[in-house]
């Protein structure tokens, strides 16, 4: 699909990423353009939340995963504090879960980092012009899952079964699930194994696995 047409001004873009190299690279490729403009960078959430309102972007191109927290979670915070403002995400993986997460939370879209500087330089410009994109191998997913389609992976697990999980991906055991649940230790066992069963994993890292990739631990 060709590009929109440029803005009659720069497009202005916040970067938020904390690996250093990555986010030079990203930017030295944006800047080149004459039509994009990189107006701050930032490594955190908390970082990204300040720059939104000192920088005033039109696009913020935000990592995924940032020491402090969850990108595509920071969505409806910046949408907030710059109403109108195009959030972008860029991620090592994703999945449909993950992009209709990103589309429900009024996200521009999500471009995955192996796709290219061409066409993360491609994304910026459409969503600056209103478009919604996302990389051309999620976009069957997405749009399965947003349509119902597709259901979204943990969806049916319980309130219960999530605090279970968060507690898997801390890296505890299914005796310190059920201290911290204040459960019996075989509430505790059957908790951790309806969530290996919903998410279709056979070991609670493979659970921890799938649920890092569909976006369900932060």
């Amino acid at each position: 699909m060709p590009s929109p047409p440029p803005h009659s001004s720069p497009v202005r873009i916040l970067v938020v990423e904390d690996h250093d190299m990555v986010a030079e690279a990203i930017c030295m490729a944006l800047e080149r353009s004459p039509d994009l403009r990189i107006v701050g960078r930032a490594a955190t959430l908390a970082a990204a939340l300040h720059d939104a309102t000192r920088c005033e972007p039109d696009v913020v191109l935000m990592d995924r995963r940032l020491p402090d927290g969850d990108g595509v979670a920071a969505i409806a915070d910046l949408l907030a504090i710059r109403p109108g403002v195009r959030v972008l995400i860029l991620a090592g993986e994703g999945s449909g879960s993950v992009a209709a997460r990103v589309a429900e939370s009024g996200g521009a879209g999500l471009i995955l980092k192996a796709r290219g500087l061409r066409e993360l330089e491609d994304a910026v410009r459409r969503v600056a012009a209103g478009e919604v994109v996302f990389s051309q191998d999620l976009l069957g997913d997405v749009l399965g899952q947003l349509t119902g389609r597709t259901p979204l992976v943990g969806a049916n697990l319980t309130p219960r079964e999530r605090e279970a999980l968060q507690l898997l991906g801390q890296g505890r055991t299914t005796a310190d699930i059920s201290d911290q649940l204040g459960v019996a230790l075989n509430t505790g066992r059957n908790h951790v194994q309806r969530v290996l069963e919903k998410l279709g994993a056979r070991s609670q890292l493979e659970a921890v696995t799938i649920a890092r990739r569909e976006g369900l631990l932060q």
